[in-house]
Formats: structure tokens, sequence, C-alpha cells
């Protein structure tokens, strides 16, 4: 019995020395590394794999992949060339299928889609410095629920309450409404926004405010996984099905009535603003003819902002909000985005009746990259 187990301790002392070669071997891997020129090299081990590459939206691939080399270690490697000061996605692609980089930990979810980032940034001018963590003041992003009459639902929203809120001052408020297949997680994690005003907000270049990210789907409470539904795979759908009470655009002033009532804001139109993206743009137009006088700032990104042609209702709503004054009515959209023809009829309507609006322009499409930056603008524009 005593030969038995000195035999049984030998084999698990020699299977231990075994694992920890193998540990030994394996090689440490860093990805991505952003070196100093500029340029970023991404590494993965797999030394069975026959074919790697990387996925991103950095301008080098421009929607192909960046093929990785083996080296003898079993690490697949790859440098780009310089990138521009800018917050990237980018995925694996593994013998044909898509993979996270299991060296970065840092991962945003865009509907169902997972997918790495990272920053590069080169001074702090740029757009990278403003969507990173600095050494600054920072504000508070919290998950809230409340209540909707109209939908008959408590829903959930994100807040972000600028550095220095301690219930006594009262703030400007805006509201920032994502797009399809988004929820209230969206212009958190996607669209960087409280590295966003923390930062502006410490430079200068923004009022302390607050800002409002409700989820913008009346037949969902919440984000995938946070509500009563559980964890379904979101696809921009999400039980649409079985019809709302209204319209987000009708129990939005349930949003504004909370927000009123649970925080120190300055509630008043003067210091009330509301934009969003894609079909939160479409919805900011709605919310524009539906309440003009709630609110003095509108930004209309990327929107989904349909003309209502020869329609009464809809004129007389749009010679309403246009008789209000408001201080700023503000359209922009990428060059290559599938919206611009959509937005194109709504300045010509615009021009037509001679409502004052402004409008910017920029490179690209419908995408993330532009609707940080139409952020990092409108923020800038208001309450001052």
């Amino acid at each position: 019995m005593k030969k038995l187990f000195i035999l049984a301790c030998c084999c698990l002392l020699t299977a231990s020395v075994f694992g920890q070669q193998a540990l030994g071997q394996r090689p440490k891997v860093n990805s991505p590394v952003i070196n100093n020129d500029g340029t970023v090299t991404f590494n993965f081990f797999d030394p069975s794999a026959q074919q790697v590459s990387v996925v991103g939206d950095f301008e080098e691939i421009k929607g192909q992949t960046l093929p990785m080399t083996k080296q003898e270690n079993g690490v697949w490697t790859v440098t780009t060339s310089p990138l521009n000061p800018e917050l990237y996605s980018y995925s694996l692609m593994v013998d044909g299928q898509r993979l996270i980089d299991p060296a970065n930990s840092y991962v945003n979810r865009d509907i169902a889609t997972l997918s790495n980032i990272f920053i590069v940034t080169k001074s702090a001018d740029d757009k990278g410095h403003l969507y990173q963590v600095n050494n600054v003041p920072h504000g508070t992003l919290s998950r809230v629920w409340y209540d909707s009459p109209t939908l008959g639902q408590q829903r959930r929203m994100t807040v972000y309450l600028p550095a220095g809120y301690d219930g006594k001052k009262r703030y400007p408020v805006m509201y920032l409404l994502h797009g399809h297949g988004g929820d209230e997680t969206a212009w958190g994690d996607l669209g960087r926004t409280s590295q966003i005003m923390d930062n502006l907000i410490a430079e200068g270049k923004a009022v302390p405010m607050i800002v409002v990210m409700p989820n913008g789907n009346p037949t969902c409470n919440a984000a995938p996984g946070w509500w009563h539904e559980g964890m379904y795979t979101p696809d921009g759908n999400a039980f649409r099905e079985r019809g709302a009470k209204a319209s987000m655009e009708e129990s939005f002033m349930d949003i504004v009535r909370f927000v009123d009532a649970n925080y120190c804001t300055i509630a008043k139109r003067s210091a009330r603003a509301v934009t969003g993206l894609s079909m939160g743009g479409g919805h900011t137009f709605g919310i524009s003819r539906l309440y003009p006088e709630e609110f003095d700032y509108y930004g209309l990104q990327s929107a989904a902002a349909r003309v209502q042609r020869d329609d009464a209702s809809f004129d007389k709503q749009m010679a309403r909000l246009f008789a209000s004054k408001p201080k700023l009515y503000w359209i922009t959209i990428g060059k290559e985005d599938f919206l611009m023809q959509m937005n194109n009829e709504l300045r010509t309507y615009l021009d037509n009746k001679g409502y004052k609006y402004e409008y910017y322009e920029n490179d690209g499409g419908h995408l993330w990259r532009n609707w940080r930056i139409y952020l990092t603008m409108f923020a800038q524009r208001l309450f001052k």
C-alpha cells in the first residue's frame, strides 16, 4: 500500500512538471501592441491554425482582411501601417471562423456582434485622447429604472451625471438616443459618452450637463439580459410583433418628467436638448414636431427622418416647430451614408419652406466613428 502511494505521488509530480513545462513553453502574447510610431501589432497564439487574419475598421483594411504571419513559436503576427488617432474595433478570422482576440479584454457589443477595441492617440488634441479615460474629474454613469405610464412599463435608461453633481446645483439636460438594434447601453459603450463628456467639460469646451440615454425600443423594457425576457439574442427586432401601447416619441415626456422629478435639472426649454443617431435621429425628428416648446436644441445624426409629403398635419407640425424658433436645429451625416437621400429630401423641404437649420457633412458612412464626432460637436454647441 505504501509503494502504491509513493508511485501515485510520483505520477502526479511528473504530470505537474510536464504541465509546468508546457506552460513555460507557451509564449506570452500581448495584443494589440500600440507602437510609438502609431502602428499597431496584433499577436495570436495557435500553432494548429492554418490561416489567421485581422478584420477591423482601420483604414488600410477597407472592408478586407489583414493576413497574419505564423512564427516558429506558433504565434501569428501582423503590424499595421501608422493609424490616425481614433477608437478602432477589430476581431480575428481563424480558419474561417470569427473570434474575439483572447489577449484583449476590451470588448464592445453592437447589437449581437462582439468586437475588441483599442485607442490610438498622439496628442491631447486628437480624437483618441478625447475618447480615452484621462486624469480629469469624472462623472457618474448609472443604469436607472423609471416608470412609463404611456407604455405601461418599468423601463431602463442610462444617466450620466457630471463631475461635481451634488444634488444641489441645477444642470441642463441632453437626451441622447440610439439607433436601430441599440439600447440604453449603446451610447455609453460604443459612443464613449462618459469619456467624451468628462474630457470636454474638464477642458471647458462643454457646459456641465446631465446626459440621459434611454432605451428607444417601446416593445423592450431594457437591454438584452437586463429585463424579464432574459438572455435572448439581440437582432434589432426583438418583440416588435407584440406591438406597443405608444411610440417612443409619444412616450418621451415620461422620461423628461422622471428626470426633472429625480435630478437637479433646469426644467425649462432653454436647458433641454435632444439628439440621436439613425433611428434615434428619426425619434428626434418626431419629438421636435410633437413637443416644440419643450426643447431648444435638436440634433439629427444620420437620421431616419422621412418627409411626409402632401400631409397637412405634418406641415402644420413643422410650421409650429420653426415658429417656436429653436436655438439649434442641426442635421449631420456622412457622405457615404445610405440615408443620405432621405436627409437630402428633408433639407430640400426645409429650404423650400424657409426654415432655418444648420448642416454638417463629413466623410464616411453609417458608423459609430462618425456618431462620436457628432456627439462631440453637438455637446459643445449647447446651453451657451
